[in-house]
């Protein structure tokens, strides 16, 4: 099997695109900017989402679902939010077509516009704080924590898949509290879910963090972020969380009575994930052989190959590794006996590893014979022989040492591509050099932000949560900074 695909080093952006493609993952679709999500890809999307799920509902959330459509009135009322979405909007103006009065297809009824324009929906705030303001009457009402899992769209049209598409499919929490304590709280907690996700499941490392105001989610008097750095040393953000103060309650006008007898707007959050979580997890593994896959979110862990002649092997092959595969599903793993007869060995080899399977044995006669398996590891490549009887705990234990094998390759890389600088002339030359996270101070100005970004098309990820005070100066003006912040170019 040629897999034709080109080294990350020579071209990162055709690689991953060429990956995508090639790993069965997504391809672009028939209508431009949107993107079909193939078996495979959203198998890894459902185990990211199964895996959310469980953890939002451990932490006391329930799903909903709210429509797709909002009215074009709900966007007027929260000023900041409009402005931050109304390029993206795709709106809907009539509901009806008829057939074409020169008999050549269809067209748009002109008799069928609607009173109201609807936008599908970018997210979901005023639609479901619009909802809110129906089920808050008093402080036992609150908190609500709710989540929806949905598509969203933005128009987009320069795309690259998973990354950037006009649609694509997310889970959005929204949240109502009696408090502000309650909401930041909640806000903070949801973040350090996404951060648990990214480094425990997606084998990511991530810093956590707060966004600028140039950078806040339209809407937000605080938006946290968790952010990520792909190999070839730009940032992605993986997960944001808001806190979105009374904004929304007032704009739709959502009060309670609290406990002291009077009436209060209620606080809000919101937080989301999407997509492009699979984005994150091909660009930060992946080698020049296809997919490195985490194995808690490998759609197959372990991959068995028979190495045979005739049906009579396969057959043989067959009924010894039945019960392997038997005891491998009881404890949970995924397991694949691939007994295509219409393809060699090695072509099955490279497939596989470029899907990114974490584990692949390979079982042949001479195997039956001595009571062996070969086992390789996607991610060293190592080979090795094992006993059958062994084969159960030995996988067990080795896939547990992929999972922390890759983080722990990410987190090395991430370390050796954090830089901190003390000038306008150091911070370009690493930019442009080996890239990833810089760490510098800024004197906190909106305007000396967007400098920055025009000049060198970084961006400040965010103020890290964990950061220390520092005296400095701003590596732009020179003035006076209390801390260091992330800056790096991003997707």
């Amino acid at each position: 099997m040629s897999k034709g695909l080109p080294k990350r080093s020579e071209d990162y952006s055709l690689w991953y695109n060429e990956l995508v493609k090639k790993a069965d993952l997504a391809e672009h679709s028939a209508v431009k900017g949107c993107m079909v999500i193939k078996p495979y890809g959203f198998s890894i999307w459902e185990k990211m989402q199964s895996i959310l799920d469980r953890m939002f509902k451990e932490t006391g959330h329930s799903n909903a679902y709210f429509p797709l459509f909002i009215p074009k009135s709900y966007l007027s009322k929260e000023a900041s939010h409009v402005e931050g979405f109304a390029k993206e909007c795709a709106v809907v103006t009539h509901y009806r077509l008829k057939n074409s009065p020169d008999g050549k297809g269809v067209i748009v009824d002109p008799d069928a516009k609607l009173e109201e324009e609807l936008i599908v929906r970018p997210t979901s705030e005023t639609v479901i704080w619009s909802t809110y303001k129906n089920w808050v009457q008093s402080y036992r009402d609150l908190p609500i924590l709710v989540n929806q899992w949905a598509n969203v769209v933005r128009w987009e049209m320069r795309t690259r898949l998973f990354l950037r598409t006009a649609e694509f499919l997310w889970q959005e929490g929204h949240t109502a509290h009696a408090t502000k304590q309650e909401a930041v709280e909640e806000t903070e907690k949801m973040l350090r879910v996404y951060a648990d996700f990214a480094e425990n499941f997606m084998a990511v490392p991530v810093v956590k963090g707060i966004k600028t105001p140039n950078e806040r989610f339209a809407g937000a008097e605080e938006t946290y972020c968790i952010e990520a750095l792909m190999q070839d040393g730009k940032a992605l953000q993986a997960g944001t969380s808001h806190f979105l103060g009374q904004n929304f309650a007032k704009a739709f006008d959502v009060k309670f009575a609290n406990k002291e007898g009077g009436l209060d707007f209620v606080w809000g959050t919101s937080w989301g994930v999407s997509t492009r979580l699979m984005g994150a997890l091909i660009m930060a593994h992946s080698d020049d052989e296809g997919l490195v896959l985490p194995p808690t979110l490998a759609p197959i862990q372990v991959i068995i190959v028979p190495i045979m002649k005739g049906k009579e092997q396969l057959q043989a092959i067959s009924e010894k590794v039945d019960p392997l595969i038997k005891e491998l599903k009881a404890k949970g793993i995924s397991v694949k006996f691939d007994d295509r007869d219409t393809l060699t060995p090695g072509f099955k080899f490279a497939e596989w590893e470029l899907k990114g399977v974490p584990l692949r044995f390979a079982v042949g006669p001479r195997d039956l014979e001595n009571g062996t398996i070969e086992m390789a590891r996607r991610d060293t490549k190592e080979k090795s022989v094992i006993k059958f009887e062994e084969a159960v705990h030995k996988i067990d234990s080795v896939l547990q040492e992929i999972q922390k094998g890759i983080f722990s390759k990410a987190l090395k890389y991430r370390e050796e591509h954090t830089t901190n600088v003390n000038s306008y002339a150091e911070f370009k030359e690493v930019l442009d050099g080996k890239g990833g996270f810089v760490s510098a101070h800024w004197d906190g100005a909106s305007e000396t932000e967007e400098k920055i970004k025009e000049e060198t098309k970084a961006t400040i990820r965010c103020i890290p949560l964990d950061n220390k005070a520092e005296e400095g100066k701003c590596i732009y003006s020179g003035k006076p900074s209390k801390q260091r912040v992330l800056f790096a170019r991003a997707y």
